[in-house]
């Protein structure tokens, strides 16, 4: 598996997820995936009725298409691994849709002029599902596949309690998960994840400055220092946890060969952890 697909690209993410689904599905609609993603590119572009293009600085289209395309190698390791339930072709497209809306709650409408959409990084998720909800009403989705999407996206909250999510059979459930497991390691093994810590600080200052006095959330980090110094004991003690006992294990599915080969996103992490270490042990000693 090569996790060496630009994100940055748009055009390379959704040709590796063409590729994958069609392998998965072959006599699949071949204008589905193609469909999905210019949906998720006009929202994130401001040609989404009354919303700008994103200005949140981290949580934008990159980090978006990071989690889609780590969701869809996991999914796709899943279905090659026979596992039941088996993944439908409905459910992975009911998956791909909701990674790709997942974080449109950071998104401003046009009357919104007050500092950057990281200002709602504490409702963002419900924000999101109230998006997905309304765009894929308009695509004319059925009820309980709406239901479904949405009960995927709350899956990347990072306090939501998973037993009180209302999924409507096991397969959702899973696909949730990978939902959610995605979410995380995609960002966290992006080559760019150290550089990019000082942004994720700044979205959370933001967030703070604004919801000052109307919530009873502590800050989470003083400086942008702080969250640097804190992220390894963020892989090893919440990420680690979420992932494998949370998510039941769904990101061993990204092992090539699966089960016991290598699993090229961990892998990833932990050498931008042990970047990250040097530098702050390089920063110590000066």
């Amino acid at each position: 598996m090569r996790l060496l697909v630009d994100t940055k690209d748009p055009a390379a993410v959704e040709s590796e997820v063409q590729a994958s689904y069609l392998a998965m599905y072959p006599n699949a609609d071949r204008f589905f995936v193609p469909k999905a993603f210019s949906w998720a590119f006009n929202c994130f572009a401001g040609k989404y009725r009354d919303y700008q293009p994103i200005d949140a600085r981290y949580h934008d289209l990159d980090h978006t298409l990071q989690g889609t395309l780590c969701m869809v190698r996991l999914l796709h390791g899943r279905h090659a691994a026979r596992v039941e339930p088996l993944l439908t072709e409905r459910m992975f497209k009911l998956g791909l849709l909701a990674i790709l809306l997942h974080d449109t709650g950071y998104l401003k409408t046009k009357m919104d002029h007050e500092g950057t959409g990281a200002k709602y990084t504490l409702i963002h998720v419900s924000r999101s599902v109230e998006f997905a909800a309304v765009l894929l009403g308009e695509q004319e989705f059925e009820a309980n596949d709406i239901a479904a999407v949405q009960n995927m996206i709350r899956c990347t909250g990072v306090n939501v309690e998973l037993k009180s999510l209302p999924f409507q059979d096991e397969l959702e459930r899973s696909v949730g998960f990978a939902l959610g497991t995605a979410d995380l390691l995609g960002q966290m093994a992006a080559e760019d994840y150290v550089e990019k810590l000082p942004i994720l600080y700044q979205e959370f200052a933001e967030s703070e400055r604004f919801n000052a006095g109307k919530t009873n959330a502590r800050a989470m980090f003083s400086s942008a220092s702080d969250l640097i110094q804190k992220t390894p004991g963020f892989w090893g003690f919440y990420v680690q946890a979420r992932i494998k006992k949370d998510f039941q294990g769904v990101y061993l599915f990204l092992n090539d060969p699966y089960p016991d080969g290598p699993n090229i996103y961990v892998e990833r992490i932990e050498a931008n952890l042990e970047r990250l270490q040097r530098q702050l042990s390089a920063t110590a000693a000066a």
